[in-house]
């Protein structure tokens, strides 16, 4: 099942951000989920990174929770909100990815 987690920094954390991004990479980079596609939210002038977004490939929404729980930036208190929501795609790769794993289902 595909979800969305949406997470917005605390106003004023790009400081708290830029000294954790490395910590958190190396976490991305142990696939504690299947991530498609992640990134951060940036301002509108697109100078500042303000939050991040995932579309991940989970079981369950439990396991969704324990990856976001299991982020340094969590661990380091710098969202101001986290929302997960499940996910329905219906054009673009990520609709080609849903059909491939059905495929094999």
């Amino acid at each position: 099942m595909l979800y969305v987690v949406h997470c917005l920094d605390k106003p004023g954390h790009v400081a708290k951000r830029m000294e954790l991004v490395d910590v958190h990479r190396a976490y991305l980079a142990t696939k504690p989920i299947d991530v498609l596609s992640s990134g951060p939210l940036l301002s509108e002038d697109g100078s500042e990174m303000i939050g991040s977004l995932f579309i991940v490939d989970a079981a369950n929404r439990a396991e969704v929770e324990a990856f976001s729980a299991g982020d340094p930036f969590t661990k380091a208190d710098l969202w101001q909100a986290v929302n997960v929501q499940r996910y329905g795609v219906r054009s673009g790769a990520l609709s080609d990815h849903q059909s491939a794993l059905a495929a094999t289902t």
